[in-house]
């Protein structure tokens, strides 16, 4: 793909910042400071700082001048024919896919949609099509395969422990239809079953409810550290400050709690299944 045609592409933010470093080390090598370097070519020290910290990107034209300027053999015009597009998915999320396939213990509580271990095809489907701005064909189909990778954890030869925790409007919420939500309430019975998992609806008619302020993840590594994990419009984190993460374990213990139990869950998944 050629520099002018990726240029008109978003790039990934991770891999600016990665140019913009090289950018520094390159500069201060050749014993520039960014004020010297921008008025170099007058576009000022700001400008350079800006690239630098991956906030702007660096221009094919400038990449090229800068090559030949600090004699780094066309290493940043490479670097920037090269730099990924946007990533479908993000790199704090990557980081959380990571510590999901290595933990042994999971507890997650949802109250939007149900768990994406716990989706099938046609309702991952359904949740990446309501996204706004819409995704593409093939972002949909890439990102419902890699959400369906990620449930081969639950039926490794040892799975993790996990347990769910979910609102009961988003069991009763038929994202892509009946005949796709019927199917997700099948799978989810199936699911509850499983060796190591624990699914609890929290109904509707809990006068208390400790998860007002959003959905989370509870993980637990091989090194038995905790993390959490929580989800917003404009950005998610992975949180490893014991204090904060003590904080969603408290919570997450309450709402099991408030819960009803994996048994009466089972009965209400049945009768949810029945109105059908």
């Amino acid at each position: 793909m050629s520099t002018r045609t990726r240029s008109r592409t978003r790039r990934n933010a991770s891999a600016m910042r990665m140019v913009g470093a090289l950018l520094a080390l390159y500069r201060q090598a050749a014993g520039y400071t960014q004020k010297s370097l921008g008025d170099r070519f007058v576009v000022g020290e700001q400008q350079i700082a800006s690239i630098e910290q991956g906030r702007r990107p660096l221009k094919p034209d400038l990449a090229e001048q800068l090559d030949q300027l600090l004699d780094t053999k066309g290493a940043l015009a490479a670097a920037l024919e090269y730099m990924p597009e946007v990533d479908l998915v993000p790199l704090w999320a990557e980081e959380f896919l990571d510590r999901e396939r290595e933990a042994i213990a999971i507890s997650s509580y949802q109250n939007q949609v149900l768990p994406g271990l716990l989706q099938t095809d046609a309702y991952a489907e359904a949740v990446f099509r309501s996204r706004v701005p819409v995704y593409n064909e093939d972002a949909i189909a890439q990102l419902v395969a890699k959400r369906i990778e990620r449930q081969a954890i639950l039926h490794r030869k040892e799975p993790p422990i996990t347990s769910f925790v979910i609102w009961e409007p988003a069991l009763r919420a038929p994202l892509g239809g009946r005949e796709v939500w019927a199917e997700q309430l099948r799978h989810l019975r199936a699911c509850s079953e499983l060796p190591g998992l624990m699914l609890q609806a929290l109904p509707l008619d809990r006068t208390t409810h400790a998860g007002l302020a959003g959905p989370f993840v509870l993980l637990e590594t091989p090194e038995h550290q905790r993390l959490a994990y929580t989800e917003g419009h404009r950005g998610s984190h992975l949180i490893a400050d014991p204090n904060e993460v003590a904080t969603l374990n408290q919570k997450y213990a309450m709402l099991r709690s408030q819960a009803l139990t994996p048994e009466d869950t089972s009965d209400l998944l049945d009768r949810l299944l029945g109105e059908q």
